[in-house]
């Protein structure tokens, strides 16, 4: 066998391997924990000191933060895009509710009291989800026939968002039904967009 062959053999073998491996992971709800970019050196030393059950359902809940996560963000830079298309410099002050701005100030203030890193220094960072369904009934009149077809059907999708968001982001495990429901509001969410 040349060495390319060999080499071939090898990368196919590694890859049959890893397959078999998720498998098992994934059958037995464990985490073999492979590879040195799966856990940093305070994951190696304290993760393993949590039960295996709660380890298992931390993994399963992930993926269910990683939709969340780029749900929200895609949903503040849609805002950012349509703002930024008024030509408004000051869109934040001159477009964004109130109550949204009073709220975040109070975020941010506390972040900078409790002497972390700020998140950002944009302040629609710090907004939460149901505030930004707020900023965008706020401004029906740039949104609406743009990006969404009807006031009511964006209400009526944030909301379930908003209420399956809650568990992901409080942790607690999302039940069968819920992992359903998510995946028709983000169904719902992308119909709504087209």
């Amino acid at each position: 066998m040349n060495r390319t062959a060999a080499i071939k053999s090898f990368a196919m073998t590694n890859m049959l391997l890893e397959a078999d491996l998720d498998l098992i992971e994934k059958k037995y709800q464990i985490d073999l924990i492979r590879g040195t970019d799966k856990a940093s050196q305070i994951e190696d030393a304290y993760f393993p000191q949590f039960n295996a059950e709660l380890r298992a359902e931390a993994h399963g809940m992930a993926k269910h933060y990683e939709v969340f996560y780029c749900l929200e963000k895609s949903i503040r830079q849609l805002i950012i895009d349509v703002f930024e298309g008024t030509e408004d410099p000051e869109w934040w002050e001159n477009l964004v509710p109130e109550t949204v701005k009073v709220n975040t100030k109070k975020s941010i203030k506390r972040e900078k009291e409790a002497a972390v890193t700020p998140r950002s220094s944009d302040p629609i960072d710090y907004t939460t989800f149901g505030e930004l369904g707020e900023i965008i009934k706020a401004n029906w009149s740039l949104f609406g026939g743009v990006v969404f077809n009807d006031i009511k059907a964006m209400e009526k999708v944030m909301s379930a968002l908003n209420s399956l968001r809650n568990p992901i982001a409080h942790c607690s495990p999302l039940a069968e039904d819920e992992v359903l429901r998510l995946e028709l509001a983000l169904r719902d969410w992308f119909r709504i967009t087209s």
